[in-house]
């Protein structure tokens, strides 16, 4: 007694000095001081923490589309998951890395012990950080003073309401060509540019023809979206500029994004984000610095993207490799003339440098080094001299203005626009080039149809031929216990050339056979398992050897030439799927005690693959569409023996690539060695599925209820236990069996491994053998300290009454049936 006062007592202390907030559950508007988490603390929540009041926006992990190992700490808008503020572009985090609001009021992302962002309000006084409906995420001092906020620290996008004022900028992802683009205000205007070395602007609020007038004169200072328009103001807050991009509409939350192709655009985010097509920002798209590649030529009238002719013979429309800058050799370079019908986007900002004639602009474009495009313009002998270029614009007719570029001496082997006819220089590599491409391309074909035609024959010959491999029929024929060894002319019969199709799975299809004493099968044509000898004759040997009565039975198997095919007993009432997800009638409602028989015979058939086999077998893949039910509705697991075994370190190689989503444990995406444990985990999420008559993650429920073990959780936390049952059931009050099973599923689906109980224990804890004590809901370090306690427990074997449901040893390596 003694002894579990004191155990108590350490638990009580550690709890008040360590506890934190919940990482498994969702915040909702706001989080305190002392808060600390990483993306895998959130994988059930699809990594996103906070959400606003409204459910309409979340903070959290994001993982980005090139890597999906990498995040990024955002906000972004839950109906169309579309990312509206980044803290970390450009420094991507791993799932082990911590977000950490602390007791400071420093709010911060760190990576390998570094901090990659910051909101640098430590010793402010801060009290709490906030999501508002508005998207804005706050952090509040006393008083409700605004310390720090999303809003004054935009990256690409202005949402409706969001004042941006001289002093911010937006910025947009790189392109292709890694270079970005800015949206600021400065100097009364406001300006998009692209951020070449010397930035180049292309287009301005005031320069705009459709801005709608309030005032004609005014310098810019701020701007708002407000209602379906873009609004100017100057800095005493009056209007005088509108930029109407929609219809009006009072309700509508905008989103002002700025992409990465230069361009402005306008989404509605409460219709699904459509975008005001036609009121994009330039409206030209030939108007923005790279709608096509740099030197090449935007034509307006057909979005065509064109090559000028001095740059025609070149590769990529480029004029070669230019001398570096600290050359001082001038005499290694030539202008070319690409002519006098084109326009550039920076022409109507950028400044001259002088006023000249042509032979004194090209002589100052020749003797600076960082030269490469000059446009001269003939009217106002305007010289204006680029170090970087984007894509050019066509001119009906002449543009005023006459365009060199910079390009290596001899470019076209003396033959540049400046000097000679050169015909016969520029055909003669193209009529080379055909010559040469044809006889390859003729070559190749006749490769690949020889290639082809060989491979063919081979196919054909291993799929027709007895195989020959002695070695592997000694090993399958002589094992003890063996399933029955099918030929697959057999197995063709007896499903009729494979004609009736029962499902499709991650390693093949499934068919219904009938043998000749009417015997009726499941048969799997494993389909690219890319599985070898070895891994085949694993997988027949053990799975083959299991026998119980909740496991799906292994009855034969065809190992011939190149088929691959394993022959099950047929369950006459498909899986559970069909039974709990899709109640189209009366018949497929299946009442509690069925479903409680159900879950109690697929958690006995779970504790066998793990306790009673001479090898451990980790299914990997528990969900209900691997729950098969016969006749009389008894459970059998199934599909535990398709994939290849494999060892602990393979298990890390395939544990982010594999699976179901919804029902894969929280290890399995993180650098932990997968166990027994996450099969409890996965079985955890199908009772709850068993008890609520719905999947665990269903958008068509209201925002609390979309994800089902969160609001079970919660549930239970209030000791609401009857909000989690499915409500078309009618439940015996004094049934017990309920609350046990609710309980039971809190337990299988805890975030740490060591606080889940075994499959064994389970299967106690469901027939009454043992209490079900209530889960831990919400505190993530209270979890942690729960599983030292129970680990330590096991260890020293001084547990005793109700915990001992809790007392599994460590675990051991494990062998694999594989993942998903």
């Amino acid at each position: 007694m003694a002894t579990q006062v004191s155990i108590g007592s350490v638990f009580l202390l550690f709890f008040l000095l360590f506890g934190t907030c919940s990482a498994s559950v969702r915040k909702i508007a706001q989080i305190s001081p002392g808060f600390q988490g990483s993306q895998m603390n959130w994988v059930d929540n699809e990594g996103l923490f906070l959400l606003s009041n409204n459910s309409n926006f979340a903070f959290g992990f994001e993982s980005i589309k090139d890597d999906v190992t990498l995040f990024l700490l955002v906000i972004l808008h839950k109906p169309t998951s579309r990312v509206l503020w980044t803290a970390n572009r450009g420094s991507e985090v791993k799932n082990s890395d911590k977000f950490t609001f602390d007791k400071n009021g420093d709010a911060y992302l760190t990576s390998g012990g570094k901090n990659v962002w910051s909101t640098n309000t430590a010793d402010k006084d801060v009290t709490s950080l906030e999501l508002l409906d508005s998207g804005n995420l706050v952090l509040f001092g006393e008083n409700r003073n605004i310390i720090w906020q999303s809003f004054s620290n935009p990256t690409d996008t202005l949402l409706s309401g969001q004042e941006f004022v001289g002093g911010m900028k937006l910025v947009s992802n790189p392109n292709n060509y890694k270079l970005s683009f800015n949206l600021e205000i400065g100097s009364g205007d406001m300006l998009l540019y692209a951020d070449f070395p010397t930035p180049q602007a292309y287009w301005s609020i005031k320069k705009e023809s459709r801005r709608t007038i309030n005032q004609v004169n005014g310098d810019v200072y701020s701007a708002s979206l407000v209602s379906n328009s873009w609004q100017f103001f100057d800095q005493k807050k009056k209007l005088l500029w509108q930029f109407v991009f929609a219809d009006p509409d009072e309700d509508v939350t905008w989103a002002a994004v700025l992409g990465s192709d230069g361009l402005v655009s306008f989404y509605n985010l409460n219709s699904g984000g459509t975008v005001a097509e036609r009121m994009k920002i330039p409206q030209d798209s030939c108007s923005t610095p790279e709608p096509c590649d740099p030197y090449s030529i935007c034509n307006s009238a057909d979005n065509r993207c064109l090559c000028p002719a001095a740059l025609n013979s070149h590769p990529n429309c480029s004029p070669g490799v230019i001398p570096a800058c600290n050359s001082s050799n001038s005499a290694e370079v030539e202008l070319a003339d690409i002519g006098d019908k084109l326009d550039y986007f920076a022409l109507g900002y950028a400044r001259p440098i002088s006023k000249s004639n042509l032979d004194s602009c090209k002589n100052a474009c020749l003797k600076n080094c960082s030269c490469k495009v000059l446009f001269f313009e003939t009217s106002s002998a305007n010289c204006f001299l680029f170090d970087e270029i984007g894509t050019l614009q066509s001119a009906q007719g002449s543009s005023g203005f006459v365009t060199y570029i910079k390009v290596p001496k001899n470019f076209n082997n003396g033959n540049n626009a400046g000097g000679g006819d050169g015909s016969e220089g520029k055909h003669f590599p193209f009529v080379v080039i055909i010559v040469v491409g044809t006889v390859l391309v003729i070559a190749g074909l006749v490769y690949l149809g020889l290639r082809y035609h060989w491979k063919k024959n081979k196919k054909k010959k291993s799929s027709d031929d007895p195989p020959n491999d002695s070695e592997e029929d000694n090993f399958l024929e002589n094992l003890v216990g063996m399933p029955i060894r099918f030929s697959f002319k057999d197995l063709e019969e007896a499903t009729n050339h494979f004609t009736i199709k029962l499902g499709q799975g991650g390693f093949g299809s499934v068919y219904r056979g009938s043998l000749k004493d009417g015997t009726q099968l499941a048969v799997k044509q494993l389909e690219g398992v890319g599985q070898g000898t070895k891994e085949f004759r694993a997988e027949v040997s053990i799975i083959g050897s299991i026998h119980h009565v909740h496991l799906v039975r292994l009855k034969g198997f065809c190992a011939e030439g190149a088929h691959r095919l394993l022959v099950y007993e047929y369950m006459g009432n498909n899986s559970l799927e069909k039974w709990i997800f899709k109640r189209n009638s009366e018949k497929h409602m299946l009442q509690w005690e069925t479903r409680y028989n159900i879950a109690l015979g697929t958690a006995k058939g779970l504790a066998y693959l793990h306790e009673d086999c001479d090898v451990k077998i980790v299914h990997c893949d528990i969900k209900p569409e691997n729950v098969l039910l016969d006749d009389n509705f008894v459970a059998k697991v199934s599909d535990f023996g398709l994939a290849k075994l494999m060892s602990r370190e393979q298990s890390h190689v395939f544990t982010t690539l594999r699976g179901t989503r919804g029902y894969l444990a929280p290890e399995w995406i993180t650098n932990y060695a997968i166990s027994e444990k996450s099969d409890v985990y996965s079985y955890g999420m199908v009772l709850l599925e068993i008890i609520g008559g719905r999947k665990n993650f269903d958008q068509s429920e209201q925002s609390e209820k979309a994800h089902f073990p969160s609001y079970a959780l919660k549930m239970a936390e209030e000791g609401k236990l009857e909000a989690i049952l499915d409500p078309n059931l009618t439940i015996d009050k004094e049934d017990e069996s309920v609350s046990n099973a609710i309980k039971v599923a809190l337990w299988c689906i805890q975030e740490d491994m060591y606080l889940r109980p075994s499959m064994s224990k389970v299967v106690q804890m469901l027939e009454g053998v043992c209490a079900v004590p209530m889960p831990p809901t919400n505190s993530k370090m209270g979890q942690r300290i729960y599983s030292s306690f129970f680990k330590s427990i096991s260890e020293d074997g001084t547990s005793s009454g109700p915990s001992e449901c809790f007392s599994d040893a460590y675990l051991s390596a494990v062998r694999l049936s594989g993942p998903r």
